[in-house]
């Protein structure tokens, strides 16, 4: 207990003194989930709507390899996409592996089933007359679009903050994408599988603190806007 109790002292000191390398971690962390999980949702929300209220031969077919990919490992997550960005791979031209951009990359991938999966539940939870009475009263299919969006728009809320949630606590695409390196693509995972392994328990305890932290807010902020569409 007593080293527990140490350790949770000297986080506490870490955090309060701002230190460099911990401010960095977090907002690499901050910075490459907020990028996921915004192109996540541009290809997520509309391909959830689109399973969601549509009638074509494979729409089960679809929806069960969707809730499939809500599942998929993410080491496997990085390893494709490692191989994509690998200096023998078919984008290796770009030079975008250890880099930032290779995790906001992996982060949209492992999202964007989770964004999509989140968005088709809550297109089918609603009236389906919305889009045709919008149509009747004079509606164009944009305004259509945009008025039947407007009804799910918590459940879309709750997609993209699901997707978050998922992103920001994610280690293993972090690590195989991003490489780790220090003042560049360390994320806050990856500093606290890092300064763990190294005996730093009180560095990692600080870094899980402020992840426990954003992790909580995202919860609690998707329990709100559940309350709220009751």
């Amino acid at each position: 207990m007593g080293f527990l109790y140490d350790s949770a002292l000297a986080a506490v000191s870490l955090l309060f003194s701002m230190d460099p390398e911990i401010l960095h971690a977090v907002r690499t962390s901050l910075l490459v989930s907020a990028f996921s999980i915004l192109f996540a949702s541009l290809l997520g929300i509309p391909l959830g709507l689109t399973i969601g209220i549509s009638d074509f031969r494979f729409k089960r077919s679809a929806m069960t390899l969707l809730n499939s990919f809500v599942a998929i490992p993410t080491v496997v997550v990085g390893l494709l996409v490692y191989g994509l960005l690998s200096r023998q791979g078919p984008l290796g031209f770009l030079g975008l592996l250890f880099t930032p951009a290779a995790i906001v990359i992996g982060g949209t991938v492992l999202c964007t089933p989770i964004v999509a999966h989140y968005s088709m539940v809550a297109s089918r939870g609603a009236d389906r007359r919305i889009f045709p009475t919008a149509m009747t009263l004079g509606a164009g299919p944009g305004r259509a679009a945009i008025k039947f969006v407007s009804e799910i728009r918590f459940g879309i809320l709750a997609a993209v903050i699901a997707g978050f949630g998922r992103v920001v606590s994610e280690v293993g695409v972090a690590m195989m994408l991003g490489g780790n390196i220090r003042g560049y693509t360390r994320t806050m995972t990856t500093a606290i599988a890092l300064e763990t392994s190294k005996g730093e328990f009180a560095q990692g305890l600080a870094l899980g603190a402020v992840l426990m932290g954003v992790a909580l807010g995202v919860n609690i902020f998707l329990g709100l806007l559940q309350q709220r569409r009751r």
